[in-house]
């Protein structure tokens, strides 16, 4: 369970900002990083047995009928991954905290870093892929706040919406890849798939799996032609862009395919996409890096390319193009995030990242020079830094590979142009900063920061030189077991700085020259792309959304004009079809059960709901009437369900449709007393033989399935609710038990709907009618004695009763949804007995905290059967003797079902409480200046002013 310590420690750090910015950021910094530290020092504890080739694993059973179980494992490569997202994001929160301002939300902005560093770490640590894929999406979303952190800027908002469209399109079709690799492979398990390559490859589908999955890396890690969302996202603070866009976000798509390298890869097609996609970007993206004038939009391009390389690597995918891919992973993130953090002390002590308001900074910042200075010549690949080891590496895979068959010869020499690139950018970024001299003055008089500021990208800048020159005692001991992790099996390998004068040397010497030279000559570039029209990639992504949006809109208006009669048809229509063709496939449309016996009281149930149901409809205009009417047809389906031996489904109905009217009621009151006819005579002759259509398909296909035998699953349930809920009432064992995940869904959508009204009708004030439709003025007495006097006692009762049906419900009819409205029905009685102000003055607390603390139980029930070992939701029962009671059955199901029933009263008594308060005698006016005349109210001037009662109100 050790294990487990290490994402739960990062997700818990989430709460930690929120807790302590109040207490000011030295503290807040402090506490936030407190969780992470720890969870790194307990990564790092795992290394002995990683070394000895053990994989320390745990899994709790989540939903193991779906092969969903919360699964963490820590192998090479997630120790690895793991160390770059923990110990560069403590790095980040150090810098970040001098690089806001102070007037910045800083706990926020924590908070946000801190859940994008937890779901890093739950992507690289899962061993289930449907789990990778949860984090992989909380990534998304976290990341779309920190790129949107300063949402006061367009540039920052719309780069935000479009790395979350891009990747969040890309996270889709990820998780269809991994349904059907789940499907081919019979398991989630991350573990059983690696071990299913054969399988995996010999499958038909194999190549729409590739094709999805490389979607979602591509789509994360910004590969041609899903790269450009990835510049744009520069809008983002630079602490954002150190962190995600060079040590760990970017990286979760290489990740994954580094991670999935053993059962997708060994194909042609494998070798041929991933390869050809990664040489394109890197080359791609290298150019635009040179051509760019802004520092982070040059590291952003940079970053594109690198990942390119990367990718082309693991394309490759001999064991020294792994093991070379790995080792760029450690290099790049060293580097890159160093770079970042210059560029950002640059910007803040300057206050610009513009190339051509830039330069002679070396004597002003020298430090910050030198510190970028090793950074780039590591990003260059020059010979002693750690970039340099991993370039030559590259160069040697591309030599030796036939990843593109006869083609394969062009990965070399565009291997060696996307160095020379390379270098070229590297040396203008660090000549035209520091040395050059500026076109422009900048805004800032630049000076050093502060010296803890620049400490992290010294320290990067300090791992860039101590890898370069001991390459075996510093990387060897990280690389060995990651790269053992993707090949599935241990790989023996040197790293040294001196490899004798050899092909890749000379291919590194040519990169180096063409790049120098490349910088030299890069007036006559400038010159050059000047005669080409510049494009903004992020107008072109807004134009596109925004063109999809319009034809959608189109589309849409063409089946739905506004007219709710022609949306109805198309719909009652388009069921009436499928209803049609389901019956021609029946030869005989009674079954072979034949017919139940009718008697008196169902031939009289059936002909009441057919005459209210009718009648509902017929006197629609009528609203009270028609609503009596519904209510009868409610009350004989309870009794519909009492007949046919359905007692929990009647006292649900039954206690919903009380709910039901009271809120149509309230609703209903306030909408237009009289409204004009909508339909024409034939169009209601149209919508009646429509209706009738339907209605008659519908009972045909009900009438055909109940005169058959069908194989059901409520023999399961039957049998089982006593021996594996512990209790007799298979209904509510169903839903606290056995589908207790639907449950706390629905409970869930049920909390967050009464949320969403509440604040709907925050502070909204409608005018209430002071007449009936005829013209009668209400009475005035609005809580009448009668009705105030029966709800006193009716209230304890209600609850008493609501009590006794939530205890009962495990072995007899009830429950906590049913006790729940029970109970919010008698709150609302007095609500409308007494009224709002007199009942709130009386029960002064607010509904909000009930239904989310209904929610926190249900869930925290859930929890606790981990702590035992258990599923998610396994409920567990037992007898025990209580002294002065007697034997008794206690299920942990109860306190699940406790949460239903606060869920229910919070959530009911949100929408229907709240509903009550809207009204007010205000009626706007033209002029609401007009004096009132004393002992007048404001509607009695109202009434006054309009003397047809009869006019349609406008609310």
């Amino acid at each position: 369970m050790t294990l487990l310590w290490i994402p739960m420690l990062t997700l818990l750090g989430v709460l930690v900002p929120a807790l302590t910015a109040q207490r000011g950021r030295p503290i807040c910094t402090l506490a936030t990083a407190a969780l992470p530290t720890l969870a790194l020092i307990l990564t790092l504890a795992q290394f002995p047995a990683i070394a000895d080739g053990e994989y320390p694993r745990v899994a709790l059973e989540w939903m193991p009928q779906l092969g969903l179980d919360l699964a963490f494992r820590l192998d090479g490569l997630s120790l690895l991954f793991n160390i770059l997202i923990l110990g560069i994001g403590l790095l980040i929160l150090l810098y970040a905290h001098y690089y806001l301002d102070k007037s910045e939300s800083h706990g926020r902005f924590y908070a946000y870093l801190i859940l994008f560093m937890a779901s890093m770490v739950g992507i690289v640590m899962a061993d289930n892929l449907l789990v990778l894929w949860i984090f992989w999406e909380m990534t998304s979303l976290s990341s779309f706040l920190l790129i949107g952190f300063w949402s006061h800027r367009s540039e920052a908002r719309k780069g935000a919406r479009m790395a979350m469209t891009v990747t969040g399109a890309g996270g889709l079709a990820l998780l269809a890849g991994f349904l059907l690799l789940g499907d081919i492979v019979g398991s989630f398990d991350m573990q059983t798939v690696l071990d299913s390559a054969d399988i995996i490859l010999a499958d038909p589908r194999y190549p729409l799996v590739l094709v999805l999955v490389l979607l979602g890396a591509f789509t994360k890690s910004a590969q041609f032609p899903f790269h450009f969302w990835l510049p744009h996202a520069m809008a983002a603070p630079t602490p954002v862009s150190a962190y995600l866009h060079s040590a760990t976000m970017v990286k979760a798509g290489i990740f994954l395919m580094a991670r999935l390298h053993p059962a997708l890869a060994g194909s042609e097609l494998w070798s041929a996409l991933v390869a050809v996609i990664g040489i394109t970007t890197m080359v791609y993206a290298a150019w635009f890096a040179l051509v760019e004038s802004d520092l982070k939009g040059i590291l952003a391009f940079s970053t594109v390319s690198h990942l390119g390389l990367i990718t082309v690597l693991l394309g490759i995918g001999s064991p020294m193009a792994v093991l070379a891919a790995l080792f760029h992973i450690l290099n790049h993130a060293t580097f890159k995030a160093a770079l970042f953090m210059c560029s950002g002390i640059i910007d803040h002590e300057a206050g610009t990242r513009d190339l051509s308001r830039l330069g002679k900074l070396a004597k002003a910042m020298p430090i910050t020079c030198l510190v970028m200075s090793v950074a780039g010549a590591a990003m260059a690949g020059f010979p002693l830094f750690n970039g340099f080891l991993s370039k030559e590496m590259f160069f040697e895979s591309t030599l030796h590979t036939q990843a593109l068959g006869g083609l394969s010869l062009m990965l070399p020499v565009l291997a060696t142009i996307g160095g020379a690139l390379s270098v070229g950018y590297s040396v203008r970024l660090v000549h035209a900063v520091f040395f050059a001299e500026p076109r422009h003055a900048p805004p800032k008089h630049p000076h050093e920061p502060p010296r803890l500021m620049r400490a992290p990208a010294e320290l990067l800048a300090a791992l860039c030189v101590a890898i370069g020159l001991f390459p075996a005692l510093i990387a060897t001991w990280l690389l060995a077991p990651a790269v053992e992790a993707v090949l599935q099996a241990p790989l023996e390998f040197h790293l040294a700085i001196w490899h004798g004068f050899n092909l890749p040397l000379a291919m590194s010497g040519a990169a180096a020259a063409a790049g120098i030279t490349a910088y030299v000559l890069h007036r006559y570039i400038r010159r050059f792309i000047r005669d080409f029209p510049s494009r903004n990639a992020n107008l072109i992504f807004e134009g596109a959304v925004q063109y999809i949006s319009d034809k959608a809109e189109v589309i849409t208006e063409f089946f739905d004009n506004g007219s709710l009669q022609r949306f109805m048809a198309l719909l009652i229509g388009t069921a009436l079809l499928m209803g049609a063709i389901g019956l021609f496939q029946v030869e005989t449309l009674t079954g072979p059960k034949g017919n139940q016996p009718l008697d008196g009281v169902l031939i009289l149930g059936a002909m009441l709901l057919i005459f209210t149901g009718i009648g509902t409809a017929v006197t629609h205009r009528q609203r009270l009437l028609s609503l009596i009417m519904l209510s009868v047809v409610g009350l004989i389906v309870s009794l519909t369900f009492a007949r046919f031996s359905a007692p929990d489904l009647a006292l649900t109905q039954l206690s919903v449709e009380v709910v039901t009217m009271i809120l149509l009621m309230l609703a209903l009151f306030f909408l237009p007393q009289k409204t004009p006819r909508e339909s024409s005579p034939s169009r209601s002759l149209r919508d009646v033989i429509m209706c009738s259509g339907l209605g008659v398909v519908i009972a045909a296909l009900n009438y055909a399935v109940l005169t058959r035998d069908t194989n059901t699953i409520s023999s399961f349930f039957l049998e089982n609710s006593v021996p594996g809920g512990g209790g007799h009432n298979a209904v509510n064992v169903i839903l606290v038990d056995f589908r207790g995940f639907d449950t706390l869904g629905e409970i869930t959508v049920l909390a967050i709907a009464g949320l969403a009204i509440l604040k709907l009708l925050n502070r909204l004030r409608l005018f209430m009618p002071h007449s009936d439709s005829e013209g009668r003025i209400w009475c005035p007495d609005r809580y009448p004695m009668i009705l105030t006097t029966v709800s006193q006692p009716v209230l304890p009762l209600a609850l008493l009763v609501s009590v006794f049906i939530f205890l009962r419900g495990h072995n007899l009819p009830g429950g906590g949804f049913i006790a729940g409205l029970i109970t919010a029905v008698g709150l609302i009685l007095i609500y409308m007995a007494r009224g709002v102000d007199w009942t709130q003055q009386r029960l002064a607390f607010p509904f909000q905290p009930i239904a989310i603390l209904g929610v926190g139980i249900a869930t925290l029930t859930g929890f606790g059967s981990w702590l035992f070992g258990y599923p998610f939701l396994t409920s567990s029962y037992d007898h025990f003797h209580i002294p002065l009671i007697g034997d008794l059955e206690l299920a942990t199901a109860l306190l699940f079902d406790l949460g239903v029933y606060l869920a229910v009263v919070g959530a009911t008594l949100m929408i229907l409480a709240n509903l009550g308060k809207v009204t007010t005698s205000h009626r706007p006016s033209k002029d609401d200046s007009t004096p009132i005349p004393s002992g007048l109210h404001r509607t009695d001037i109202s009434d006054t002013a309009n003397p047809n009662p009869d006019a349609k109100e406008t609310v």
